[in-house]
């Protein structure tokens, strides 16, 4: 492919990988923000994984959109706190291979469970560290991966012709990537399925407890009033 070695590819990949860092939580503001300030700090964040200038990374639609079908929890007199914008983070990196659907299988029994949580140890940005804090070791084993596939793809094709040999070679470096998240995204599906039958029966029994709380509760204060 071309004449670039695997030094130079994986060199590039790295800058490539370095420029597109994830954000960090520490960066995200700890005061409550406004949908366009949300907006405007997704778009500065997130500007270097832009695959074209003119995509959008968050507008207003969308924020809307995952509050009324239940994937972000609503924001409090307008304003999105810290915690919004790391579900939001969430959401930007699943819906590029997950469906809305699938994301609420992911994210809800999180929010439900740790957003707006007391603790201090255990609440959305702690469980944000914890996922992203990988990423540096998970990012070395993706180079030696890449680079692995990269060598087989320079191998393929050579009995034909030189002038299409350029183009086939890089067809099979995106066949070979495009397999490997394939097979990644069909293990996501699977677990999300086996969450969906787990999580379900599970609030379905919170559903009823609160029901019965909000029943027992209705009661007192009917039994106060007599």
């Amino acid at each position: 492919m071309n004449d670039m070695n695997i030094k130079d590819f994986l060199k590039e990949l790295l800058d490539t990988l370095h420029s597109m860092d994830y954000v960090k939580s520490q960066e995200v503001p700890n005061i409550n923000l406004y949908m366009d300030q949300v907006t405007t700090f997704m778009e500065t964040q997130l500007a270097n994984v832009k695959r074209h200038e003119d995509d959008k990374i968050l507008t207003k639609t969308m924020i809307n959109n995952y509050a009324k079908n239940d994937l972000l929890p609503p924001p409090e007199k307008k304003k999105y706190s810290k915690e919004h914008v790391l579900t939001l983070l969430f959401i930007y990196y699943f819906k590029n291979i997950l469906s809305i659907n699938d994301i609420k299988s992911v994210l809800n029994p999180i929010t439900d469970k740790y957003f707006g949580g007391d603790s201090k140890n255990f609440n959305m940005e702690s469980i944000y560290n914890e996922v992203f804090n990988l990423e540096h070791e998970e990012s070395k084993k993706f180079l030696k991966d890449v680079g692995k596939k990269y060598m087989i793809a320079t191998d393929t094709f050579m009995d034909f012709p030189e002038e299409d040999r350029d183009f086939l070679q890089q067809f099979s470096f995106i066949c070979l990537l495009s397999y490997d998240v394939y097979l990644k995204k069909m293990i996501i599906e699977n677990t999300i399925d086996k969450i969906n039958a787990t999580y379900s029966t599970d609030s379905d029994s919170t559903k009823k407890k609160k029901d019965k709380d909000k029943k027992d509760k209705k009661n007192k204060e009917k039994k106060k009033s007599q």
